[in-house]
């Protein structure tokens, strides 16, 4: 038999199909880093309770507070502000770590077992600047620091030296602070810092503190740092009843200062992200997002969001708010129809929300 034409026999070579091939050449993305913990530092927008051991008036570990919260122990005032979870507990769930809330480090109803997968150093009343931690005697930002080197030292001893840095390598670390500063310090003429400091001084104070914050938090071994920025604190149901004398509304004043505020942070984190080798710090931003919550509430499936859930919704935090606890309608009976459980805070479906987007821009995107 005669052999076949030459341009025959490479038409039946096999051949790779070029898109084949193509693929195969294109890198392999890395998978993402395990994320062995959630490591969080703040105020009472994500104080899991530290407060209840502390000598302070800023304290919620009483009702009405967690008469939402879930779990074992369903309806438990925790100590945090809010009628069941805030924004940590839900990244805490979304993140994988096989528990719905993060417990707070002063929980004598938890231990370095606990702590491993995740702790709260936050303290409800602290603020970037010592100044506002004294305000309340409240645990301040370099004391929080300071319980977490003793973490760090009692999660060696547990784990061994290897897996605890492995665990604090591989974290995901929230911050949430600054909101004090303004509202309980410096536009609260509580301190001399509003003789001290024009607004624009003040910010680039407290800027300076969250950097040097920031730098000792990498030099003891984290390395996935969110830090959420202001929210719109001018429309906060305590500042709106503030002004209902002449008219009302969101203070726009105080909502200045939380974007100036957020504009240096973003600066100073930028500049910062690239001294850190190794670091991935990143701004949470919240303040477009939240705003849009509580000017249109109904947008979001809310029905107010100019007074709070506790009693009459437009100065009660804490105590004052405790004091509805007995008292027939003292609070609303529905929280996830309301924006802010009590003057300040949001309630769990607010804070929901709020993680929501937080995780999907911010705590859920760190490789």
């Amino acid at each position: 038999m005669a052999a076949a034409p030459l341009h025959a026999r490479r038409r039946r070579r096999p051949i790779l199909p070029t898109l084949l091939l193509l693929l195969l050449l294109q890198p392999v993305p890395a998978a993402p880093a395990r994320v062995t913990a959630l490591i969080v530092f703040g105020d009472s927008t994500v104080d899991a309770g530290n407060n209840n051991a502390i000598p302070t008036v800023v304290r919620s570990n009483f009702p009405p507070y967690g008469r939402d919260f879930p779990g074992p122990g369903a309806g438990r005032a925790t100590g945090r502000f809010s009628n069941g979870r805030v924004a940590t507990d839900f990244y805490s769930e979304a993140l994988g770590l096989g528990r719905d809330f993060v417990p707070a480090y002063l929980d004598p109803g938890y231990g370095i077992r606990d702590f491993a997968i995740g702790v709260c150093f936050a303290s409800a009343g602290s603020g970037l600047d010592v100044a506002t931690s004294r305000v309340f005697r409240v645990i301040p930002m370099w004391k929080q620091l300071e319980m977490f080197r003793e973490y760090k030292a009692r999660l060696a001893a547990h784990l061994g030296a290897s897996e605890a840095h492995a665990v604090v390598s591989g974290a995901v670390y929230a911050i949430s602070i600054g909101t004090n500063d303004f509202i309980e310090n410096y536009l609260a003429l509580t301190t001399t810092r509003f003789l001290e400091f024009t607004v624009a001084e003040y910010t680039e104070y407290l800027v300076g503190l969250a950097r040097a914050f920031l730098a000792e938090l990498y030099a003891l071994g984290a390395r996935r740092i969110g830090f959420t920025g202001l929210a719109a604190m001018g429309c906060l149901p305590l500042e709106r009843a503030r002004r209902a004398a002449i008219g009302g509304g969101c203070d726009e004043g105080y909502n200045a200062a939380a974007r100036g505020f957020n504009a240096a942070l973003a600066v100073m984190v930028a500049e910062l992200g690239g001294e850190l080798p190794g670091a991935d710090v990143r701004v949470a931003e919240v303040y477009g997002f939240f705003e849009g919550v509580v000017r249109d509430p109904a947008a979001h499936g809310f029905a107010r969001a100019d007074v709070g859930c506790c009693g009459t919704g437009t100065y009660e935090m804490g105590y004052p708010c405790g004091a509805w606890a007995a008292v027939p309608g003292g609070t609303c009976p529905d929280a996830d129809r309301y924006v802010f459980w009590d003057a300040v805070h949001p309630t769990e479906r607010a804070s929901r929300l709020v993680a929501e987007h937080l995780f999907n821009t911010t705590f859920g995107r760190f490789e």
